[in-house]
């Protein structure tokens, strides 16, 4: 017995088609940490720092937790 020939999808819009791809693999997690999450300016000369010690102390739990590089981090908390 033959299996039923597939149909061939083609793919037209390839930006969307990416954005589906990339958005398959998802996870929402929520943290309450946005009054926590940017860096009070210290008064200090140079630059300030953007992001607090606590969300630099995020990233690295959910890079340990997943086991992800840093570069995969940042993509994961944008």
């Amino acid at each position: 017995m033959n299996k039923p020939a597939s149909k061939i999808y083609r793919t037209t819009n390839w930006s969307s088609y990416n954005r589906a791809l990339i958005n398959r693999g998802n996870i929402s997690i929520w943290f309450d940490l946005k009054p926590q999450w940017y860096a009070q300016s210290q008064g200090k000369q140079g630059r300030n720092q953007t992001y607090s010690d606590t969300a630099i102390q995020c990233c690295l739990m959910i890079k340990l937790l997943f086991r992800l590089s840093l570069r995969m981090v940042t993509g994961f908390v944008q």
